[in-house]
């Protein structure tokens, strides 16, 4: 191997997200609602074995070969029931990472002659659907609260082979978690982080 050749190899690379265990991809979905923009939630339905009745976007696990974009298309007519032709993608939200080390890319997509008591969820993966104002989000801030993970490695861990290890012994890994409450309805988590960006984002350009 020489120098040149590794010039090559990495001249004009761009950086990726590494070390991730799965993809995934969601919609965060803009409707007009007495003519004013609202985002659309859905509330998972209660038997689903992964985050059952919590309050999510649409979207899913980005299948092999498949583009983040189209995986929001995909899961959010099968889980809405709202096909491609109606979404309008807008652009990309800021990508997160959840505790499981698996990368979500967020999609801000408008939904074009979607009335929302048309709309015809699939009551397999969705036990119901509601709104909130976009302005409800400008003027309420969430709750903030602190939440730690403490590490945990086996005793085969090679503690010994690595400086401060007492340290890295004890540690504990920190995250901000975000909480809204509409109309009873709690929004948190990975759901409300991406509402939080998407709100940061609108305020920096206002």
């Amino acid at each position: 191997m020489d120098m040149e050749r590794i010039v090559r190899i990495f001249e004009g690379r761009q950086s990726e997200a590494f070390d991730i265990r799965r993809y995934y991809a969601v919609l965060v979905p803009l409707i007009e609602v007495d003519h004013a923009p609202h985002l659309l939630y859905q509330v998972r339905a209660a038997h689903l074995s992964r985050q059952p009745g919590e309050i999510s976007f649409p979207g899913g696990r980005i299948e092999e070969g498949e583009k983040p974009r189209d995986t929001v298309l995909r899961e959010t007519r099968e889980e809405m029931g709202i096909g491609p032709e109606s979404i309008e993608i807008i652009g990309e939200l800021d990508s997160i990472m959840n505790s499981k080390n698996d990368l979500i890319y967020p999609f801000l997509g408008r939904l074009n002659d979607v009335h929302y008591e048309d709309i015809q969820y699939c009551g397999d993966e969705v036990a119901g659907i509601f709104t909130v104002p976009v302005d409800f989000f400008l003027n309420h801030k969430p709750e903030v609260y602190d939440l730690s993970y403490k590490v945990h490695v086996d005793e085969t861990f090679p503690f010994d082979r690595i400086q401060n290890r007492e340290m890295y012994q004890e540690s504990a890994l920190s995250f901000p978690m975000y909480f809204y409450n509409y109309n009873g309805y709690i929004i948190w988590g990975l759901t409300a982080k991406i509402t939080r960006n998407f709100i940061k984002e609108l305020r920096k350009k206002q």
